[in-house]
């Protein structure tokens, strides 16, 4: 058996390809949007990827799926569980529970394993090769490294009502009816890793066990002793706030992505082609750093640090329907984060700016809080996460995370000075670019954010 996993750091994604060495054929499951890679990766390995599927609709990213079988020729299997409001709206074949993909000696076993979403799949692998034993268990949204995938999204960003408790329910029997009655040694591989929002406390390390959960996780406990109402509420309690573009990646994935087939690498433009663009409703993405932004950027510019959480950032604050220019200084990297980009469905990027040339930058500098004296009167706008805030905050500031800002600009004084702080000033550059390309002439950024303030003031819990 040939097994890969494939692995975004960005957003805490894994996709995996499973394939039969001997009559070479593959499945890939969760696939991203960059579809080339694993086409790549098969031809390496001399397999033909014959099928392609999902472990559910997705929400932090923009699948793959359907590009990928639209690429390859490969039969596109999804799901068919779940409730009619969430069922995918495009053509492919459907997948129940208890059905099986075979793949010469290799047989993926579909388990129907609702909790984080109502549709949700796992993939139970045997190699047949090895024995009638099932090895390994792909658990998409469903269990994690020392944790669960989380029950509310379809409330936090998809315009649900209290569907988290269903969903929560659901997690406990599909623990209890499905993950604990399966061997010890079956490998559990999950489609997140740390640092994804689609669980509170995701492990580390790419992979468990089955016995390695069922011995130590938080949940197994409760769920082998039958407390379901403990078990709800541990599950539903300290979920991490949910990007509001989930809501959108939800509802894309539902219909299916637009297919990319094979763009155009991107093409650098000069000073007076980034004016038209800009004069035709382009907006620059710099993606530079923050001091060589704050230093000097075009006005106008949405800043997006080219960093680990560059596509995380790029689903919470752009606009999928607006066109860009990337600031990136050459075309390798120019296309890498154009590709990234895809990942969160921002496809219209007309080229990239490698020099500034005769282009007029202005300085987007944070003001010390010192040097802010009417500070007490302003709007300040807390951008941090709501843990972050309930354990200390600046008197009268306002929480609105950084993610949700796109979603709540009308809620914002256009009237007074606004002061925009973080925690320590990487994620207001960000909330600040952004609302003055909204149009907020108003903004000020407050250098080193919470954790200048509070060492010389004192913070409200």
């Amino acid at each position: 058996m040939y097994f890969k996993r494939i692995y975004d750091s960005d957003l805490a994604q894994a996709s995996y390809i499973v394939g039969c060495q001997k009559n070479g054929t593959a499945i890939v499951i969760d696939p991203a949007r960059n579809a080339q890679q694993y086409v790549t990766l098969a031809q390496q390995e001399g397999l033909i990827i014959t099928h392609v599927t999902e472990t559910h609709i997705h929400a932090d990213y923009l699948s793959g799926a359907r590009e990928l079988a639209e690429q390859t020729g490969a039969a596109l299997l999804l799901s068919a569980e779940g409730s009619p409001d969430w069922s995918y709206t495009f053509d492919h074949e459907a997948l129940h529970d208890g059905d099986s993909i075979a793949l010469g000696n290799i047989t993926l076993k579909v388990l129907h394993t609702p909790g984080h979403t109502p549709e949700h799949l796992s993939f139970l692998i045997t190699d047949g090769a090895r024995g009638d034993q099932p090895s390994i268990l792909l658990t998409g949204d469903f269990v994690f490294v020392g944790d669960l995938g989380r029950p509310d999204l379809l409330d936090e960003a998809a315009g649900g009502v209290d569907t988290r408790f269903e969903g929560a329910k659901q997690m406990f029997a599909s623990l209890r009816g499905k993950f604990l009655t399966l061997p010890d040694f079956v490998q559990v591989w999950p489609g997140h890793g740390s640092g994804s929002a689609c669980g509170k406390a995701l492990g580390a390390v790419e992979s468990t066990t089955v016995g390695y959960e069922r011995a130590l996780s938080w949940w197994s406990p409760l769920v082998q002793s039958g407390d379901e109402s403990a078990f709800v509420d541990e599950l539903l309690s300290g979920q991490p706030d949910a990007p509001a573009y989930f809501g959108r990646m939800k509802m894309q994935n539902k219909a299916g992505p637009a297919l990319l087939g094979t763009p155009e690498p991107l093409g650098p433009l000069s000073p007076a082609q980034v004016q038209q663009a800009i004069a035709g409703g382009a907006r620059v993405l710099d993606t530079r750093s923050r001091e060589d932004f704050q230093q000097g950027a075009l006005p106008g510019s949405i800043h997006l640090p080219a960093g680990k959480t560059f596509e995380t950032w790029a689903g919470w604050l752009l606009d999928p329907k607006q066109d860009y220019v990337l600031v990136a200084g050459d075309a390798e990297r120019a296309e890498a984060l154009h590709q990234r980009l895809w990942m969160v469905g921002v496809d219209h990027v007309a080229g990239f700016i490698a020099s500034f040339g005769s282009l007029k930058l202005e300085s987007q500098a944070a003001v010390p809080v010192d040097q802010i004296p009417s500070l007490q009167s302003a709007y300040i706008l807390d951008v941090r996460a709501k843990s972050e805030y309930a354990a200390g905050h600046l008197p009268e500031a306002h929480q609105l995370h950084a993610g949700r800002l796109m979603a709540h600009l009308d809620e914002l004084p256009r009237d007074k000075q606004m002061v925009v702080h973080c925690q320590s000033g990487a994620r207001s550059a960000a909330a600040v670019s952004l609302l003055r390309a909204e149009g907020f002439d108003n903004v000020t950024e407050l250098a080193g954010g919470y954790e200048a303030w509070a060492r010389q003031s004192e913070p409200v819990g």
